[in-house]
């Protein structure tokens, strides 16, 4: 697009990648986010010192905040997403619900206001039907979500919700929704110019953990194209009554062939690139284009989907810790590559990776003509990826992708635990260190017989150049034979 870019860092990121990609990096605190990317008066100093005209925040730390919007209009940047008050709308949970509920929209059974104590609590739920989730009114990314399951748990769960709503938040307003079992996370996203809005078809994100999301896909094996057109005309209504202008999601609860409205993302997503590669659009290119004031060129009808788009959330932790983070420094790197393959990272060797922020250090992303082929694409994909120093989810995803139910579009929020798939895991990775110990015993053992046969030639060849030669043949044949059974790791152990 023509345009130069400025990005700010944390020392903790200094030597990321988007630091050296930008036209200018300005450093504006410590690794803890509050003292930098979550520091918007630093922020904004930046902004006024660079010239920069807009700000465009990214999918994380004040992304969704409406006060940090504001702060951009007062200082008359152009912030690129919704203006404060609809960021204000969208972020609040309760009156969101409730101005879609009066468009028409449907939304789950609940209780519709802030929950005054455990008694409030109890008759809602009974009235609401067991199990219930319990949900912050003003939070965000799955923090803070409780699912109870009979009065008893009704007092821990709320004062835990309570308790991680303030820290996290500063709020303490908890409300209530049914939990619907099975269900799956389907989300539609939407342009809008403030004149005209379009819908970009959906995207599947139903396979989750910690209510976090690990893989996404367009479109949904559950839509078809009469759902598409209806809950995508539902999904615009939405936008329209929110008064939201720019990029945005539409989130749904789809249970039992009904759609629910969950919330709106005012933000750019994470997966944003599975559209992307089924629309052939660049969105992010959209959202400074609707904030330049150019508005929306195309109309729904110009937006065709072609093919399946795929993404694999690459996170450094540990599945079988209950995803313990593993940060670290990288020591080695090696993503992959090649037809309908498409990687977003900041990753590079030597890179450390903090515990201060989410885990999330890749996006693979494959495209084929139907889901089978982008499954295949990205199954290769997985296959190619190494990186060494921290512990990533790259098996997890792998296991996945070769799960019955998963190939079969079988999908819900609850998959990792209805399909055990931890447990195949578990299985995986007792295969690949019973698979290492195996290799360093064989190249033990070949090493061990190098040294006798280097010891024997020396003592029975007469001429250098003659025990050279044996000892080449007599190498090559060992590595040989190594490397039928270990294939090319013991060559890249030499």
């Amino acid at each position: 697009m023509g345009i130069l870019t400025v990005t700010v860092y944390s020392k903790a990121d200094r030597e990321s990648l988007h630091r050296l990609h930008a036209d200018a990096a300005y450093e504006i605190g410590g690794e803890d986010p509050s003292e930098s990317y979550l520091n918007a008066d630093r922020i904004l100093r930046v902004a006024r010192r660079s010239g920069a005209e807009a700000v465009h925040p990214g999918y994380g730390f004040l992304a969704e905040n409406a006060e940090f919007v504001r702060r951009c209009e007062e200082e008359g940047l152009v912030f690129i997403g919704p203006d404060s008050k609809a960021m204000a709308l969208a972020g609040d949970k309760l009156r969101s619900k409730a101005v879609l509920k009066d468009a028409g929209i449907k939304v789950s059974p609940g209780s519709g206001r802030a929950l005054k104590d455990v008694k409030d609590a109890t008759d809602m739920a009974e009235t609401v039907g067991y199990p219930i989730i319990l949900k912050i009114s003003g939070g965000g990314g799955g923090i803070g979500m409780e699912i109870v399951e009979g009065p008893e748990q009704m007092d821990g769960a709320l004062n835990r919700a309570r308790s991680l709503a303030l820290s996290a938040f500063g709020v303490s307003d908890i409300f209530l929704e049914k939990y619907h079992l099975g269900a799956r996370h389907i989300e539609f996203q939407i342009l809008s110019d403030g004149n005209k809005a379009v819908h970009l078809g959906e995207r599947e994100c139903s396979i989750q953990r910690r209510y976090q999301k690990l893989i996404e896909e367009a479109p949904s094996p559950a839509v078809d194209e009469e759902m598409r057109d209806e809950i995508g005309r539902l999904s615009v209504k939405a936008a329209e009554a929110l008064g939201y202008v720019n990029a945005g999601t539409i989130e749904y609860v789809y249970s039992e062939g009904e759609f629910y409205f969950n919330e709106v993302n005012a933000r750019l997503q994470v997966e944003h690139g599975v559209t992307e590669m089924v629309t052939g659009l660049d969105i992010v290119g959209e959202q400074i284009a609707i904030a330049a004031g150019e508005g929306i060129s195309l109309g729904r009808e110009d937006l065709g989907l072609n093919g399946w788009s795929l993404e694999c959330r690459i996170n450094a932790e540990d599945p079988l810790r209950g995803f313990l983070p593993s940060p670290g420094r990288v020591r080695e790197v090696c993503l992959p590559g090649g037809p309908g393959v498409r990687v977003d990272t900041a990753l590079r060797d030597g890179q450390p990776i903090s515990a201060a922020y989410d885990p999330l250090v890749a996006k693979i992303m494959t495209h084929g003509r139907d889901r089978e082929q982008a499954i295949i694409r990205m199954r290769r994909a997985l296959g190619e990826v190494t990186i060494r120093g921290v512990q990533v989810n790259v098996p997890l995803h792998e296991a996945i992708m070769r799960d019955e139910a998963f190939m079969s579009g079988d999908l819900s929020t609850s998959f990792l635990s209805d399909r055990d798939v931890y447990k195949e895991l578990a299985r995986m990775r007792r295969r690949e260190e019973q698979r290492k110990r195996e290799l360093a015993a064989a190249l033990a053992v070949a090493v061990t017989a190098s040294e006798g046969a280097l010891r024997w030639r020396t003592e029975t060849f007469a001429t250098e150049r003659e025990m050279l030669g044996a000892w080449s043949l007599a190498g090559r044949e060992g590595l040989q034979k190594l490397r039928l059974t270990y294939g090319h790791e013991i060559q890249r152990s030499h």
